[in-house]
């Protein structure tokens, strides 16, 4: 089931999702020359860390698990700091606050979720989970700084060091998808390092 075409594809959708909102953003802050943060990269975010996430459990995958689970209480406060979470849909209220619990519900009661086969791995090397899980831990730093940042300015804004910390945590995440054969870490990573490496230039030529 982990490499089944239905577990890719829910990975694939995760990322373009999170595909989706890095463009977007892109484009804003090319015709701004300066980074713009829209609702609409929040909203996404909420999306997609639904889906990588249960991509991550059917893959077996607790460093995925464990970024998307750390990272989602803080796409949800940018959104109040945006005051776009009281305007936003139904629906959307419904799959990124319902489908969680239900999601939790049934690993709890009915899913075969075994954290010693998450942490030992199945026939991953102790270093490659090692790798992986740092990479994710790093990855999933940049919102836990831009959060803490957002509240002390009481803004959501996308800082400096949240995309210096983006590229070092995508970098190793991409070295953990070659090994992992992973094809969405892959290509998500790519495109991700690209855009990352250009908001860096974006940012250093509106302070000049």
């Amino acid at each position: 089931m982990s490499g089944s075409w239905i577990v890719y594809a829910i990975g694939f959708l995760a990322q373009l999702l999170f595909s989706a909102r890095l463009i977007m953003q892109w484009i804003k802050s090319e015709e701004t020359k300066k980074i713009q943060i829209p609702t609409l990269f929040w909203k996404l975010s909420l999306q997609g860390a639904v889906l990588l996430f249960i991509y991550g459990y059917l893959r077996d995958d607790m460093a995925i698990m464990l970024g998307q689970f750390l990272v989602y209480g803080g796409y949800f406060r940018n959104l109040q700091l945006q005051g776009e979470w009281g305007k936003s849909g139904i629906m959307f209220k419904i799959y990124v606050i319902g489908l969680p619990i239900l999601i939790a519900l049934y690993i709890i009661f009915l899913g075969q979720l075994n954290w010693e086969d998450l942490i030992k791995g199945d026939n991953i090397s102790t270093w490659l989970i090692i790798l992986g899980i740092v990479g994710q831990l790093i990855y999933t730093t940049r919102f836990i700084y831009q959060w803490i940042h957002a509240e002390r300015n009481n803004e959501s804004d996308l800082p400096l060091k949240f995309w210096i910390i983006s590229l070092v945590g995508s970098i190793l995440i991409f070295t953990y998808g070659i090994f992992r054969d992973d094809p969405v870490l892959i290509a998500a990573h790519f495109f991700g390092g690209i855009v990352y490496i250009r908001n860096l230039f974006i940012i250093r030529k509106s302070a000049e």
